[in-house]
């Protein structure tokens, strides 16, 4: 028999679907925006080795992963992948623009951050609950 979500699941059922719907849509518009090989011109002028496979499996991944994140399937893992893509976006693009996206700034880390947050969080409630032999 399954219970009645709560307020709390609910609140996390909410933030991992408006969570995936932005990460989605940031993947899509890429990719119709023909985005992806500049994408991956960018990586490889940063060093990093296959920079157009890295920006497909990353648009990819967030076109493809998203309604497993929203539908609440293997939300941990998924998330935490996101966490390391994110990551590594706030380190090579936003963190030389300082904080703030708009307003006092321009393309900062603030929206990043949230992101990052919220897929924290919602990796964290999703994580395997183990037995607990001091309960």
């Amino acid at each position: 028999m399954t219970h009645p979500p709560t307020s709390v699941s609910q609140g996390l059922i909410f933030i991992r679907c408006v969570l995936a719907v932005l990460l989605f849509i940031h993947g899509v518009a890429r990719w119709q925006a023909g985005g992806v090989a500049p994408f991956g011109e960018f990586l490889a002028a940063q060093g990093f080795p296959l920079g157009l496979v890295i920006a497909w499996a990353i648009t990819l991944y967030e076109i493809l992963a998203t309604p497993l994140l929203a539908w609440g399937r293997w939300v941990t893992p998924i998330a935490l992948l996101f966490c390391v893509i994110y990551a590594c976006g706030i380190w090579l693009v936003h963190a030389q623009e300082g904080w703030f996206v708009v307003g006092l700034g321009r393309n900062g880390v603030e929206y990043s951050v949230l992101i990052l947050a919220c897929l924290l969080g919602l990796a964290w409630a999703h994580r395997p609950q183990r037995a607990r032999i001091f309960s």
